[in-house]
């Protein structure tokens, strides 16, 4: 159903959302709220402003809202499903191995490289951003330390790294919200972002690979890699690390894709994949599907980390693992623990209840018509790609300081521009990669985000301090607007039947933007 054609004027419009904004900043930055109640307050407020001021009736509203959820239950399916992957993956050794071979990558000369392809890699493994700082970031901090490596920008390496996968991997709530509310799919959307991703991660690569020579010799002239041995050591003695078994179910999943598997069913034989390598290994049918539900739970690095450090030494000879320091097997085991103890269909539950009260507030939003009598007047003037490209970036930043939350900036401007998107030849890939090049990665980068704040608080360096090296971050919305106006990679078409054009003129017609 359309939005109603009643219309608040201007300034309610705008009152309304400096209110909603004020209420969300203050539930998450006053009061210290999850976002949940806070968006709750905010959509409640948004809707009753919509029924005695502006006079939409509650079932319009209602209706809306039912179709903002039921444009996202594809997506709401996809991320039960990466739990279970997760959950089975884990489990079977395929992201301990993916883990443990891209330690391998470490090396003196090259430390910023290496710390931005190995959290790349662990990213998209897990889907992630935050798994990998709040684990493998604080031993490559450790790391940087021992190397004289600023802890400013090995931060920034880190979360470039880890945000690469949160945006890229099909394992990610984000990358997979994004097509849901703009009304694109998980691959095609993948796809189009290969145009503005790639090339800003390469900017990225040749920035580390320069900057690391200059600390090539590290502090004392030596390498301490002792985290990474440890971490190595401990994850071959909880799992069977194998190069077959780290690869086949990715391999499984990537396959299917290439044949235009959906990726729901594509991540179901995935996890089946990865269950059926668990039993191999060792695990009964109950273990492996508790995983699937729960999430894996660590046995021999939870045993390590609840051991006392005078005691370590008796259990690691038990286990077969020597060369390791009590006090350095302590520390890792406990990083193991959190890193690992994760996926499972309720570890989804979280962002699935977040998801769905963004979209109950976007569903708001779009039935009083807030947003569109906000945006129209800037609609009018876009007389390309790369201003309407332009256009969402900016909304997308806006929605990160003003609503302080990452899926908001991704839900709030998409249901906006899902509507004048089809009302052109634009593909709405084109609204869903720009939503992830800006709303997925300027989230870390504002102190009152909980991207912000969580990264802040586990890498121990301050929000506004690792900003300037959170280089993929910032490079990636400008080369987005960049590429759109000199017309590469810009999709236009609808579904499948959209296909690359180097064409940049792109107008809303003056009688539809005002209608």
């Amino acid at each position: 159903m359309e939005s109603s054609t009643k219309r608040p004027s201007f300034p309610v419009a705008l009152g309304t959302f400096i209110c909603i904004a004020g209420i969300i900043s203050f539930g998450l930055l006053g009061l210290g709220l999850d976002a949940h109640v806070p968006i709750a307050v905010a959509a409640a407020v948004a809707a009753l402003v919509g029924k005695f001021i502006v006079g939409i009736t509650w079932e319009e509203m209602e209706i809306s809202i039912c179709n903002a959820i039921s444009s996202s239950i594809g997506a709401l399916l996809i991320l039960i499903a990466i739990g279970m992957l997760v959950g089975s993956w884990v489990q079977a050794g395929v992201v301990p191995g993916l883990i443990y071979y891209g330690f391998d990558v470490l090396s003196p000369g090259i430390f910023l490289f290496a710390t931005l392809i190995i959290c790349s890699i662990v990213s998209v493994a897990i889907g992630a951003s935050w798994g990998v700082g709040g684990t493998i970031g604080v031993a490559l901090i450790g790391i940087a330390a021992g190397l004289g490596i600023p802890a400013p920008l090995a931060a920034g390496v880190i979360i470039s790294g880890a945000y690469f996968g949160d945006k890229m991997s099909p394992l990610s709530d984000t990358t997979n919200l994004a097509p849901a509310v703009s009304g694109s799919n998980l691959f095609d959307h993948i796809r189009a972002m290969m145009w503005t991703t790639i090339p800003s991660y390469l900017i990225v690569v040749v920035i580390t690979i320069v900057l690391g020579f200059s600390f090539s010799g590290g502090a004392n002239g030596a390498f301490d890699a002792s985290r990474i041995e440890a971490f190595q050591k401990i994850l071959s003695a909880e799992f069977q690390i194998n190069p077959i078994f780290v690869a086949l179910p990715p391999i499984i999943v990537l396959g299917l894709v290439m044949m235009k598997c959906p990726a729901l069913p594509g991540m179901i034989a995935g996890a089946a994949a990865a269950s059926c390598i668990a039993m191999f290994q060792g695990k009964t049918l109950a273990e492996a599907l508790g995983a699937i539900h729960y999430g894996y739970e660590s046995t021999i690095a939870a045993k390590l980390s609840e051991t006392s450090v005078e005691a370590l030494p008796a259990l690691m000879n038990e286990l077969g693992i020597h060369g390791v320091s009590a006090d350095m097997a302590h520390e890792v085991s406990s990083m193991v623990v959190e890193l690992l103890n994760r996926g499972g269909l309720d570890s989804m539950m979280w962002s699935l209840s977040l998801i769905m009260i963004a979209l109950v507030l976007g569903g708001v939003m779009e039935s009083c018509n807030y947003l569109t009598v906000l945006l129209n007047p800037l609609l009018y003037k876009v007389r390309s790609v790369g201003g309407f490209v332009s256009l969402v970036v900016a909304s997308c930043f806006v929605s990160n300081v003003f609503l302080g939350d990452q899926y908001l900036a991704i839900v709030v401007p998409g249901r906006m521009f899902k509507s004048a998107v089809a009302r052109t030849d634009l593909s709405p890939r084109m609204l869903s990669r720009t939503l992830e090049d800006c709303g997925t990665l300027t989230a870390v980068l504002i102190p009152w985000t909980g991207c912000g704040a969580f990264q802040s608080s586990a890498l121990g360096v301050p929000t506004l301090a690792y900003a300037p090296y959170c280089f993929l971050n910032y490079i990636n919305p400008f080369v987005a607007i960049a590429l759109s106006y000199l017309g590469i990679g810009n999709y236009w078409g609808k579904d499948k039947a959209d296909k690359v054009e180097k064409r940049t003129a792109l107008v809303f017609p003056r009688e539809e933007v005002e209608a």
